[in-house]
């Protein structure tokens, strides 16, 4: 993956997202590029989930675009992940969970046999392997859903709220794995409520409030002087009005 040109930078252009003739989004402008990882802030309601949904393609926008810019966009290609606060499992075992993801990448069966365990090997799940995914505990499956979005390889992996229900030791070593995709060269774009989290992982911080980009700006410009007064309630902790 690492040798194909990027997709990158994603450009949101006049995003719009409507439903029910109530609107979400009421006009988004955005650009990701692959430099660091980026944390989604913002109060609830702001539309954080709904803009990963966007960026990863899983629902379109009412108006506007979405577009990858970079000379490895191509149609049909895709390169990115993405991996829910609650995540999706099977009702096979957890080294069948990524032997299933891969087989639908497009992967023969040996070369996905050997991904699969390579990807659980490399995170520590390995004692997992023949394990049902469902019975796992809330931190495995994370981690497993994580190993199985690392193994199809993504250039950029969107992460909604990956330690939302999570107790410190689980939400540890989830971001643990997160830094060893950064050292692998992966974009993370991430949606968290927790803003040590984002201190401790995030070089860029997009800032949302009611669909709209209040800031992005890096991590510690953000937090140290944020520029505008929604940001600087919202770091405070006040109710945005």
């Amino acid at each position: 993956m690492r040798d194909l040109p990027t997709s990158l930078p994603l450009r949101l252009k006049g995003v719009r997202y409507a439903v029910g003739g109530t609107t979400l989004i009421p006009g988004l402008d955005l650009v990701l590029d692959g430099r660091g990882p980026t944390a989604v802030l913002g109060p609830n309601g702001a539309g954080k989930s709904l803009t990963l949904r966007l960026c990863h393609g899983l629902i379109r926008p009412t108006a506007g675009t979405v577009d990858w810019l970079g000379p490895g966009a191509a149609p049909g290609r895709r390169r990115d992940a993405m991996v829910f606060q609650r995540p999706v499992m099977l009702r096979r075992s957890a080294f069948g969970n990524l032997v299933h993801a891969l087989a639908l990448s497009g992967l023969g069966y040996k070369a996905r046999r050997e991904a699969a365990r390579a990807a659980l090997d490399r995170f520590g799940l390995g004692a997992l392997a023949d394990r049902p995914a469902r019975v796992l505990s809330g931190g495995e499956q994370q981690r497993l859903a994580l190993a199985r979005a690392w193994a199809l390889k993504p250039e950029v992996l969107f992460l909604d709220e990956p330690t939302a229900n999570l107790d410190p030791t689980a939400t540890r070593a989830v971001e643990s794995m997160i830094g060893e995709f950064v050292r692998d060269g992966i974009k993370i774009v991430m949606t968290t409520h927790d803003l040590g989290q984002a201190r401790r992982i995030a070089q860029e911080i997009i800032f949302l409030d009611r669909g709209r980009l209040i800031e992005q700006t890096s991590a510690p410009a953000f937090f140290d002087q944020p520029r505008t007064r929604e940001a600087a309630a919202f770091l405070r902790g006040d109710l945005l009005c």
